[in-house]
Protein backbone atom coordinates (compact mmCIF):
# COMPACT_ATOMS: atom_id res chain seq x y z
CA UNK A 1 0.00 0.00 0.00
CA UNK A 2 2.71 3.05 0.83
CA UNK A 3 4.59 1.52 -2.35
CA UNK A 4 1.41 2.55 -4.36
CA UNK A 5 1.45 5.67 -1.89
CA UNK A 6 5.32 6.67 -2.77
CA UNK A 7 4.62 6.00 -6.55
CA UNK A 8 1.45 7.51 -6.87
CA UNK A 9 3.38 11.08 -5.16
CA UNK A 10 6.30 10.64 -7.41
CA UNK A 11 4.56 10.62 -10.66
CA UNK A 12 2.27 13.33 -9.63
CA UNK A 13 5.29 15.13 -10.80
CA UNK A 14 6.10 13.29 -13.95
CA UNK A 15 5.50 16.65 -16.27
CA UNK A 16 6.23 19.84 -16.04
CA UNK A 17 6.43 22.93 -18.47
CA UNK A 18 8.38 23.51 -21.72
CA UNK A 19 10.81 21.63 -23.90
CA UNK A 20 13.72 19.94 -24.46
CA UNK A 21 14.02 16.76 -27.87
CA UNK A 22 15.26 13.39 -26.08
CA UNK A 23 17.49 11.14 -27.49
CA UNK A 24 20.30 8.51 -25.53
CA UNK A 25 22.88 11.23 -27.18
CA UNK A 26 21.99 14.19 -25.59
CA UNK A 27 23.78 15.55 -22.28
CA UNK A 28 22.03 15.21 -19.10
CA UNK A 29 19.60 12.59 -20.11
CA UNK A 30 20.12 11.01 -16.49
CA UNK A 31 19.36 14.39 -14.91
CA UNK A 32 22.01 16.87 -13.20
CA UNK A 33 22.69 15.25 -9.79
CA UNK A 34 25.89 13.58 -9.93
CA UNK A 35 25.63 9.19 -9.37
CA UNK A 36 21.99 9.56 -9.87
CA UNK A 37 20.08 8.46 -13.12
CA UNK A 38 16.78 10.13 -12.95
CA UNK A 39 13.97 8.40 -15.48
CA UNK A 40 11.79 11.50 -14.51
CA UNK A 41 14.25 14.65 -15.13
CA UNK A 42 13.68 17.71 -16.71
CA UNK A 43 16.69 19.06 -16.13
CA UNK A 44 17.27 19.70 -20.14
CA UNK A 45 14.03 21.70 -20.36
CA UNK A 46 14.45 24.58 -18.25
CA UNK A 47 14.25 28.52 -20.64
CA UNK A 48 17.30 30.35 -21.05
CA UNK A 49 16.50 34.13 -20.58
CA UNK A 50 18.57 36.64 -19.44
CA UNK A 51 21.87 34.76 -18.58
CA UNK A 52 25.58 35.63 -18.90
CA UNK A 53 26.91 33.74 -22.13
CA UNK A 54 29.21 31.01 -19.70
CA UNK A 55 25.28 30.23 -18.53
CA UNK A 56 22.94 30.07 -21.36
CA UNK A 57 25.56 28.41 -23.65
CA UNK A 58 24.63 24.79 -24.01
CA UNK A 59 22.05 25.09 -21.19
CA UNK A 60 25.31 25.62 -17.98
CA UNK A 61 23.40 27.49 -16.16
CA UNK A 62 22.03 23.79 -14.15
CA UNK A 63 25.48 22.17 -14.79
CA UNK A 64 23.47 20.56 -17.73
CA UNK A 65 26.96 20.71 -20.01
CA UNK A 66 28.63 18.75 -17.30
CA UNK A 67 27.11 15.66 -17.98
CA UNK A 68 28.14 13.88 -21.35
CA UNK A 69 26.50 11.06 -22.86
CA UNK A 70 27.72 7.54 -22.32
CA UNK A 71 30.36 6.95 -24.11
CA UNK A 72 29.61 5.58 -27.77
CA UNK A 73 26.30 7.05 -27.77
CA UNK A 74 25.73 9.67 -30.98
CA UNK A 75 23.08 11.16 -32.41
CA UNK A 76 23.07 9.64 -36.03
CA UNK A 77 23.08 11.98 -38.98
CA UNK A 78 22.67 10.23 -42.57
CA UNK A 79 23.84 12.28 -44.97
CA UNK A 80 20.59 12.59 -47.62
CA UNK A 81 18.52 10.83 -45.11
CA UNK A 82 16.68 11.56 -41.74
CA UNK A 83 16.86 11.21 -38.03
CA UNK A 84 14.04 11.48 -35.17
CA UNK A 85 14.21 13.08 -31.78
CA UNK A 86 11.28 13.07 -29.44
CA UNK A 87 10.11 16.55 -28.19
CA UNK A 88 8.87 16.17 -24.53
CA UNK A 89 8.52 17.98 -21.62
CA UNK A 90 10.18 15.73 -19.35
CA UNK A 91 12.20 12.22 -19.84
CA UNK A 92 9.32 10.26 -18.02
CA UNK A 93 7.00 10.84 -21.36
CA UNK A 94 9.61 9.02 -23.79
CA UNK A 95 10.32 5.99 -24.45
CA UNK A 96 13.91 6.64 -22.43
CA UNK A 97 11.76 5.61 -19.47
CA UNK A 98 9.32 3.31 -18.17
CA UNK A 99 9.59 1.31 -21.10
CA UNK A 100 7.48 4.13 -22.88
CA UNK A 101 4.50 3.09 -20.42
CA UNK A 102 3.60 6.88 -20.25
CA UNK A 103 4.65 8.26 -23.90
CA UNK A 104 2.01 9.46 -26.53
CA UNK A 105 1.94 11.30 -29.73
CA UNK A 106 2.03 14.19 -27.29
CA UNK A 107 4.88 16.16 -25.98
CA UNK A 108 3.21 15.98 -21.83
CA UNK A 109 2.21 12.03 -22.18
CA UNK A 110 -1.56 13.07 -22.18
CA UNK A 111 -4.05 12.42 -25.07
CA UNK A 112 -5.24 15.63 -27.15
CA UNK A 113 -7.29 15.05 -30.24
CA UNK A 114 -8.85 18.01 -32.44
CA UNK A 115 -6.98 19.67 -36.11
CA UNK A 116 -4.01 21.44 -36.61
CA UNK A 117 -6.00 24.78 -35.27
CA UNK A 118 -8.09 23.23 -32.55
CA UNK A 119 -6.05 21.67 -30.11
CA UNK A 120 -8.61 19.78 -27.72
CA UNK A 121 -7.98 17.87 -24.39
CA UNK A 122 -5.49 20.89 -23.94
CA UNK A 123 -5.16 23.96 -21.47
CA UNK A 124 -5.57 27.30 -22.87
CA UNK A 125 -4.84 30.71 -21.50
CA UNK A 126 -5.01 34.04 -23.76
CA UNK A 127 -5.47 32.17 -26.82
CA UNK A 128 -2.37 29.80 -25.78
CA UNK A 129 -1.67 26.37 -25.36
CA UNK A 130 -0.26 25.72 -22.37
CA UNK A 131 -0.56 21.93 -21.33
CA UNK A 132 1.66 20.64 -22.94
CA UNK A 133 3.01 23.97 -22.76
CA UNK A 134 4.13 23.88 -26.67
CA UNK A 135 4.38 27.91 -26.05
CA UNK A 136 1.95 28.24 -29.25
CA UNK A 137 -1.51 28.97 -30.71
CA UNK A 138 -2.00 26.27 -32.53
CA UNK A 139 0.50 24.15 -34.74
CA UNK A 140 0.75 26.33 -37.87
CA UNK A 141 1.86 29.17 -35.74
CA UNK A 142 4.49 26.93 -33.83
CA UNK A 143 7.92 28.79 -34.53
CA UNK A 144 9.59 25.98 -35.90
CA UNK A 145 13.02 24.09 -34.34
CA UNK A 146 16.26 23.79 -35.18
CA UNK A 147 20.00 21.75 -35.17
CA UNK A 148 22.87 22.88 -35.74
CA UNK A 149 26.28 21.33 -36.05
CA UNK A 150 30.23 22.30 -35.09
CA UNK A 151 33.09 19.66 -36.31
CA UNK A 152 34.64 19.81 -33.08
CA UNK A 153 34.60 16.53 -30.52
CA UNK A 154 34.50 18.48 -27.23
CA UNK A 155 31.74 20.56 -26.15
CA UNK A 156 34.02 22.85 -24.42
CA UNK A 157 35.56 23.71 -27.53
CA UNK A 158 32.34 24.87 -29.24
CA UNK A 159 31.92 28.80 -30.07
CA UNK A 160 29.09 30.49 -31.66
CA UNK A 161 31.30 30.56 -35.24
CA UNK A 162 31.45 26.86 -34.80
CA UNK A 163 27.83 26.26 -34.58
CA UNK A 164 26.29 25.84 -37.87
CA UNK A 165 22.46 25.32 -38.57
CA UNK A 166 21.44 22.26 -40.81
CA UNK A 167 18.00 21.75 -40.91
CA UNK A 168 15.01 23.24 -39.55
CA UNK A 169 11.35 21.46 -38.88
CA UNK A 170 8.68 23.80 -39.66
CA UNK A 171 5.71 24.48 -37.35
CA UNK A 172 7.20 22.48 -34.49
CA UNK A 173 7.60 22.01 -31.57
CA UNK A 174 4.34 20.29 -32.10
CA UNK A 175 4.00 16.46 -31.32
CA UNK A 176 6.61 14.26 -29.32
CA UNK A 177 8.26 12.56 -32.25
CA UNK A 178 9.91 15.06 -34.34
CA UNK A 179 11.92 14.00 -37.74
CA UNK A 180 14.77 16.26 -38.85
CA UNK A 181 15.83 16.32 -42.72
CA UNK A 182 19.76 16.15 -43.18
CA UNK A 183 21.46 17.78 -46.28
CA UNK A 184 23.39 15.00 -48.73
CA UNK A 185 26.64 16.81 -48.71
CA UNK A 186 27.47 17.01 -45.07
CA UNK A 187 30.65 15.69 -44.59
CA UNK A 188 32.24 13.19 -42.38
CA UNK A 189 32.87 13.98 -38.33
CA UNK A 190 36.47 13.84 -36.79
CA UNK A 191 37.13 10.32 -35.40
CA UNK A 192 35.96 11.56 -31.97
CA UNK A 193 32.01 13.04 -33.29
CA UNK A 194 30.78 16.12 -33.44
CA UNK A 195 28.77 18.21 -31.51
CA UNK A 196 25.50 18.99 -32.10
CA UNK A 197 23.02 21.71 -30.90
CA UNK A 198 19.03 21.43 -30.72
CA UNK A 199 17.94 24.82 -30.53
CA UNK A 200 14.24 26.70 -30.03
CA UNK A 201 12.77 30.04 -30.09
CA UNK A 202 9.20 29.98 -28.77
CA UNK A 203 6.51 31.94 -30.75
CA UNK A 204 5.40 34.18 -27.92
CA UNK A 205 2.71 32.86 -25.18
CA UNK A 206 5.30 33.37 -22.06
CA UNK A 207 8.58 34.44 -21.34
CA UNK A 208 10.69 35.53 -24.82
CA UNK A 209 13.34 32.88 -23.85
CA UNK A 210 15.17 30.70 -25.89
CA UNK A 211 16.40 26.73 -25.49
CA UNK A 212 19.96 25.13 -26.30
CA UNK A 213 20.44 21.61 -25.72
CA UNK A 214 23.98 19.57 -26.48
CA UNK A 215 24.49 16.36 -28.27
CA UNK A 216 27.48 13.81 -29.31
CA UNK A 217 26.50 13.72 -33.12
CA UNK A 218 27.64 11.56 -35.97
CA UNK A 219 27.60 11.96 -39.63
CA UNK A 220 27.11 8.63 -41.34
CA UNK A 221 27.01 7.55 -45.11
CA UNK A 222 29.11 10.39 -46.02
CA UNK A 223 30.43 10.87 -49.63
CA UNK A 224 31.40 14.53 -49.71
CA UNK A 225 34.50 15.80 -47.98
CA UNK A 226 33.57 19.25 -48.75
CA UNK A 227 33.51 21.31 -45.33
CA UNK A 228 31.03 23.47 -44.14
CA UNK A 229 31.12 27.84 -44.57
CA UNK A 230 31.27 29.89 -41.66
CA UNK A 231 28.24 31.13 -40.71
CA UNK A 232 26.71 34.69 -40.66
CA UNK A 233 24.22 35.97 -37.64
CA UNK A 234 20.78 35.93 -39.18
CA UNK A 235 18.77 39.10 -39.49
CA UNK A 236 14.81 39.74 -39.51
CA UNK A 237 13.92 39.65 -42.97
CA UNK A 238 9.98 38.99 -43.10
CA UNK A 239 9.00 41.67 -45.07
CA UNK A 240 11.95 42.24 -47.62
CA UNK A 241 13.30 38.33 -48.61
CA UNK A 242 16.00 40.24 -50.48
CA UNK A 243 17.44 40.83 -47.07
CA UNK A 244 17.75 37.72 -45.69
CA UNK A 245 21.50 36.30 -45.12
CA UNK A 246 22.48 33.79 -47.20
CA UNK A 247 24.68 30.43 -47.16
CA UNK A 248 25.53 28.93 -43.62
CA UNK A 249 23.92 30.87 -40.77
CA UNK A 250 24.40 30.80 -37.00
CA UNK A 251 21.67 29.58 -33.90
CA UNK A 252 20.25 32.53 -32.73
CA UNK A 253 21.23 34.29 -29.20
CA UNK A 254 18.55 36.60 -28.01
CA UNK A 255 17.39 38.14 -25.21
CA UNK A 256 20.38 37.76 -22.79
CA UNK A 257 22.61 39.55 -20.86
CA UNK A 258 25.49 39.23 -23.58
CA UNK A 259 26.28 37.39 -26.90
CA UNK A 260 23.01 38.60 -28.53
CA UNK A 261 23.08 38.19 -32.33
CA UNK A 262 20.15 39.73 -33.41
CA UNK A 263 17.44 42.00 -32.49
CA UNK A 264 13.77 43.01 -33.29
CA UNK A 265 11.13 45.09 -32.70
CA UNK A 266 8.29 46.23 -33.63
CA UNK A 267 5.01 43.90 -34.94
CA UNK A 268 5.93 41.45 -37.82
CA UNK A 269 3.18 40.77 -40.75
CA UNK A 270 0.55 39.56 -38.36
CA UNK A 271 0.44 42.23 -36.24
CA UNK A 272 2.25 40.50 -33.15
CA UNK A 273 5.55 41.91 -31.22
CA UNK A 274 8.24 40.64 -33.90
CA UNK A 275 10.26 37.49 -32.48
CA UNK A 276 13.18 35.65 -33.90
CA UNK A 277 12.32 32.59 -35.21
CA UNK A 278 13.44 29.43 -37.58
CA UNK A 279 11.51 30.15 -40.38
CA UNK A 280 10.75 32.01 -43.41
CA UNK A 281 11.07 35.67 -41.09
CA UNK A 282 14.77 34.91 -40.30
CA UNK A 283 15.79 33.29 -43.96
CA UNK A 284 15.82 29.37 -42.73
CA UNK A 285 14.06 27.13 -45.27
CA UNK A 286 12.17 24.22 -43.89
CA UNK A 287 13.87 20.92 -43.64
CA UNK A 288 18.05 20.13 -44.78
CA UNK A 289 19.88 23.62 -45.04
CA UNK A 290 22.05 23.07 -48.31
CA UNK A 291 23.27 26.39 -48.83
CA UNK A 292 25.77 26.29 -45.69
CA UNK A 293 28.82 24.43 -47.25
CA UNK A 294 32.41 26.41 -48.35
CA UNK A 295 31.33 27.33 -51.62
CA UNK A 296 27.85 28.79 -50.91
CA UNK A 297 29.35 32.11 -49.37
CA UNK A 298 27.33 33.64 -46.83
CA UNK A 299 26.45 37.09 -47.56
CA UNK A 300 25.15 39.60 -45.25
CA UNK A 301 22.29 42.37 -46.74
CA UNK A 302 22.96 45.48 -47.57
CA UNK A 303 23.27 48.22 -45.39
CA UNK A 304 19.79 48.83 -45.39
CA UNK A 305 18.92 46.11 -43.46
CA UNK A 306 17.75 46.50 -39.86
CA UNK A 307 20.78 44.02 -38.86
CA UNK A 308 24.16 43.00 -39.16
CA UNK A 309 26.39 40.18 -37.26
CA UNK A 310 28.87 41.64 -34.56
CA UNK A 311 32.15 39.95 -35.35
CA UNK A 312 34.39 39.32 -32.36
CA UNK A 313 38.20 38.22 -32.31
CA UNK A 314 38.07 34.57 -31.22
CA UNK A 315 41.10 32.92 -29.08
CA UNK A 316 40.03 29.60 -30.71
CA UNK A 317 40.29 28.50 -34.28
CA UNK A 318 36.74 27.49 -36.21
CA UNK A 319 36.83 23.72 -37.02
CA UNK A 320 33.69 23.91 -38.78
CA UNK A 321 35.69 24.86 -42.21
CA UNK A 322 38.06 21.97 -41.65
CA UNK A 323 36.09 18.93 -40.77
CA UNK A 324 38.24 15.08 -40.27
CA UNK A 325 37.17 12.55 -42.74
CA UNK A 326 37.60 9.68 -40.69
CA UNK A 327 36.76 5.84 -40.52
CA UNK A 328 35.73 6.19 -37.14
CA UNK A 329 35.94 3.08 -34.35
CA UNK A 330 33.08 4.94 -32.14
CA UNK A 331 30.22 3.43 -33.54
CA UNK A 332 26.80 4.82 -32.94
CA UNK A 333 24.58 3.04 -30.50
CA UNK A 334 21.15 2.19 -31.93
CA UNK A 335 18.46 3.50 -30.67
CA UNK A 336 14.68 3.66 -31.94
CA UNK A 337 11.94 5.82 -29.91
CA UNK A 338 8.34 4.47 -29.84
CA UNK A 339 7.08 4.57 -33.15
CA UNK A 340 3.22 3.44 -32.30
CA UNK A 341 2.19 5.70 -28.90
CA UNK A 342 -0.43 5.10 -26.13
CA UNK A 343 -3.92 5.67 -27.81
CA UNK A 344 -4.70 5.67 -23.66
CA UNK A 345 -3.71 6.79 -20.66
CA UNK A 346 -1.27 3.68 -19.66
CA UNK A 347 -2.73 1.03 -17.56
CA UNK A 348 -0.35 -0.93 -17.14
CA UNK A 349 0.38 -2.64 -13.45
CA UNK A 350 1.57 -0.25 -10.57
CA UNK A 351 1.80 2.46 -12.80
CA UNK A 352 0.22 5.98 -13.00
CA UNK A 353 -0.32 8.50 -15.76
CA UNK A 354 1.40 11.24 -15.40
CA UNK A 355 0.41 14.30 -13.93
CA UNK A 356 -0.72 18.33 -14.74
CA UNK A 357 2.44 20.22 -15.80
CA UNK A 358 3.57 22.76 -13.89
CA UNK A 359 1.98 26.40 -14.23
CA UNK A 360 3.92 28.43 -17.48
CA UNK A 361 5.77 31.57 -17.01
CA UNK A 362 4.79 34.80 -17.79
CA UNK A 363 6.77 37.29 -19.67
CA UNK A 364 8.04 39.31 -16.94
CA UNK A 365 11.46 40.91 -16.27
CA UNK A 366 13.34 38.82 -13.24
CA UNK A 367 17.13 38.85 -12.24
CA UNK A 368 18.89 36.26 -13.65
CA UNK A 369 20.50 33.38 -11.72
CA UNK A 370 24.43 33.75 -10.78
CA UNK A 371 27.24 32.11 -12.95
CA UNK A 372 28.31 28.43 -12.11
CA UNK A 373 31.99 29.01 -10.99
CA UNK A 374 32.71 26.41 -13.91
CA UNK A 375 32.21 27.87 -17.03
CA UNK A 376 32.68 25.96 -20.51
CA UNK A 377 34.03 28.00 -23.64
CA UNK A 378 31.64 30.87 -24.51
CA UNK A 379 30.50 32.02 -27.81
CA UNK A 380 31.65 35.98 -29.17
CA UNK A 381 30.20 38.55 -27.22
CA UNK A 382 27.85 41.08 -29.00
CA UNK A 383 26.58 44.49 -27.63
CA UNK A 384 22.75 43.79 -28.91
CA UNK A 385 20.13 44.43 -26.43
CA UNK A 386 17.18 42.43 -25.58
CA UNK A 387 13.72 43.14 -27.18
CA UNK A 388 10.01 42.40 -27.48
CA UNK A 389 8.04 39.26 -26.47
CA UNK A 390 8.12 36.85 -29.35
CA UNK A 391 5.33 36.59 -32.60
CA UNK A 392 3.75 34.28 -34.87
CA UNK A 393 5.24 31.62 -37.51
CA UNK A 394 4.27 30.78 -40.95
CA UNK A 395 2.00 28.19 -42.21
CA UNK A 396 3.51 25.18 -43.43
CA UNK A 397 2.39 21.72 -43.46
CA UNK A 398 4.01 19.34 -40.92
CA UNK A 399 6.74 16.44 -41.78
CA UNK A 400 5.52 13.30 -42.98
CA UNK A 401 6.02 10.67 -39.74
CA UNK A 402 9.12 8.70 -39.66
CA UNK A 403 10.03 4.95 -39.57
CA UNK A 404 12.03 3.23 -36.91
CA UNK A 405 13.97 -0.58 -37.20
CA UNK A 406 13.89 -1.57 -33.23
CA UNK A 407 12.14 -0.18 -30.36
CA UNK A 408 14.20 0.96 -27.09
CA UNK A 409 14.84 -0.99 -24.15
CA UNK A 410 13.85 1.57 -21.38
CA UNK A 411 13.46 0.99 -17.80
CA UNK A 412 10.02 -1.56 -17.04
CA UNK A 413 7.20 0.17 -16.00
CA UNK A 414 6.22 -1.25 -12.77
CA UNK A 415 10.07 -0.31 -12.03
CA UNK A 416 10.18 1.67 -8.57
CA UNK A 417 13.49 3.70 -8.88
CA UNK A 418 15.79 4.94 -5.62
CA UNK A 419 17.93 7.68 -5.82
CA UNK A 420 20.32 6.46 -3.34
CA UNK A 421 22.80 5.15 -5.52
CA UNK A 422 24.58 3.86 -2.54
CA UNK A 423 21.69 1.64 -1.62
CA UNK A 424 23.27 -2.73 -1.39
CA UNK A 425 21.17 -3.63 -3.90
CA UNK A 426 21.52 -0.86 -6.68
CA UNK A 427 24.59 -2.62 -8.12
CA UNK A 428 25.21 -1.54 -11.80
CA UNK A 429 25.97 -3.35 -14.91
CA UNK A 430 27.74 -0.19 -16.32
CA UNK A 431 28.33 3.00 -15.85
CA UNK A 432 28.47 6.93 -16.74
CA UNK A 433 30.60 9.63 -15.20
CA UNK A 434 29.61 13.42 -15.45
CA UNK A 435 32.75 15.43 -16.62
CA UNK A 436 34.72 16.59 -14.02
CA UNK A 437 33.29 14.43 -11.57
CA UNK A 438 34.42 11.40 -10.02
CA UNK A 439 30.75 10.26 -9.51
CA UNK A 440 29.13 7.02 -11.01
CA UNK A 441 25.93 7.23 -12.56
CA UNK A 442 24.10 3.18 -12.21
CA UNK A 443 22.27 2.40 -15.11
CA UNK A 444 20.48 -0.29 -14.64
CA UNK A 445 17.16 -1.04 -12.93
CA UNK A 446 16.94 -0.61 -9.03
CA UNK A 447 15.37 -3.56 -7.85
CA UNK A 448 10.82 -3.16 -7.26
CA UNK A 449 11.28 -2.88 -3.38
CA UNK A 450 12.66 0.80 -3.74
CA UNK A 451 10.63 3.71 -3.96
CA UNK A 452 10.33 6.21 -6.99
CA UNK A 453 11.26 9.84 -5.62
CA UNK A 454 10.18 12.44 -7.96
CA UNK A 455 12.71 15.14 -9.18
CA UNK A 456 12.18 18.50 -8.36
CA UNK A 457 13.50 21.22 -11.29
CA UNK A 458 15.83 23.13 -10.92
CA UNK A 459 15.23 27.04 -10.69
CA UNK A 460 15.05 28.82 -13.97
CA UNK A 461 15.98 32.64 -14.44
CA UNK A 462 11.72 33.68 -15.04
CA UNK A 463 9.48 36.51 -13.30
CA UNK A 464 8.50 36.60 -9.99
CA UNK A 465 5.20 35.77 -10.89
CA UNK A 466 6.41 32.10 -12.45
CA UNK A 467 8.81 31.58 -9.25
CA UNK A 468 5.34 31.78 -6.90
CA UNK A 469 3.60 29.31 -9.56
CA UNK A 470 6.26 27.20 -9.00
CA UNK A 471 6.68 27.24 -5.65
CA UNK A 472 3.40 26.40 -5.30
CA UNK A 473 3.62 23.91 -7.40
CA UNK A 474 6.46 22.24 -5.49
CA UNK A 475 4.25 22.78 -2.41
CA UNK A 476 1.46 20.82 -3.74
CA UNK A 477 3.43 18.21 -4.82
CA UNK A 478 4.81 17.47 -1.03
CA UNK A 479 1.26 17.53 0.23
CA UNK A 480 0.59 14.86 -1.77
CA UNK A 481 3.82 12.78 -0.94
CA UNK A 482 2.95 13.46 2.94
Amino acid sequence: MWTIAWLVAALAGLTSAHLAAWHPSMYCLNGTTPGQVNYNTDDAVLPLWMLSQSDYWFHHSNGCDQFPPAEGDFLELPAGGSFTVEIADNRGVTSLSYNGTHATEWTDGQNHTGSTDVLLDAAISDGCITSPNIHTQNETMASGTAFAIAYKSELSDVTLEDLVVFTVRYNTPWKRLTTYDVPAAMPACPSGGCICAWVWIPNGCGEPNIYMEGFKCMVTNATSTTSLGTPSAPVWCEEDQSQCVQGPKQIMIWNQLEGNNIEVSGLDLSGMAKSPAYNTKCGFNDGAQNDIFASNTSSTPSASSPLTAVQTTQTTPTASSTPVISNTSATPSTYSPTTTPNSSSPTAPNSVPPSTPAPSCSASPSTPSPSSPSSPSSPPSSDSTPSSPPPSSDSTPSPPPPSFNSAPSPPPPSTLISTNPSSPSDTPSSSRTPTSMGSVIPLTTPPSNTAIVASTPSPSTGSPTCKRKRMAHKRKRRSISH
